[in-house]
């Protein structure tokens, strides 16, 4: 009897621990969505700087603006989720102003290539909202995990931790760069 009650409780920890494990490496992947999107993202923007200033040289303020923030948000470490959160926040921000800039001059948003980069932008955003999404999905999973019982006791036993949500602070943050086509 008592050799029972010991193999029930070995394949409790056995199937819990497996649980926490594919909980982690799904809110892992989810994160390297975001990374990958964020990635594109980044890469997008000196092709946008460069079709802005073209147009509108003295508006530097916002160009370097949109600089300063695409690197300090690829400087961050990977895993800094609250940190990247906050910088892209601001990102997005500082985007919207730049195309807030862009629609003072009518050459530019007629520009063939400027539409195409307005259009790929707001594409990826729609899909970095969705990664958004997906990895604060998976770190809830992962969070519900870690704080239930029995499962936090495994939790606790073999160190998993709580994953922090991809959360934006400021509610002006939160708002998609206005994209235009007019």
């Amino acid at each position: 009897m008592l050799l029972i009650i010991l193999l029930v409780i070995a394949g409790y920890v056995v199937v819990a621990y497996n649980g926490l494990v594919k909980a982690r490496q799904m809110m892992r992947e989810a994160w390297s969505g975001i990374d990958v999107q964020l990635k594109r993202r980044a890469d997008l923007i000196p092709n946008l700087i460069e079709t802005v200033k073209g147009y509108a040289q003295h508006e530097r303020a916002a160009l370097e603006e949109v600089t300063v923030l695409r690197t300090r948000a690829q400087s961050l470490p990977r895993d800094d989720v609250a940190g990247r959160a906050q910088v892209e926040g601001m990102l997005g921000q500082a985007l919207g102003r730049l195309f807030a800039v862009a629609e003072a001059y009518p050459d530019l948003k007629a520009n063939e290539n400027f539409m195409q980069l307005q259009g790929s932008l707001e594409t990826l955003e729609s899909e970095i909202q969705m990664a958004r999404r997906y990895y604060n999905g998976a770190a809830r999973d992962l969070n519900v995990k870690v704080e239930s019982f029995p499962s936090n006791l495994i939790a606790n036993m073999f160190s998993f931790s709580q994953a922090e949500y991809f959360e934006i602070e400021n509610a002006q943050d939160r708002a998609v760069p206005k994209v235009s086509f007019n």
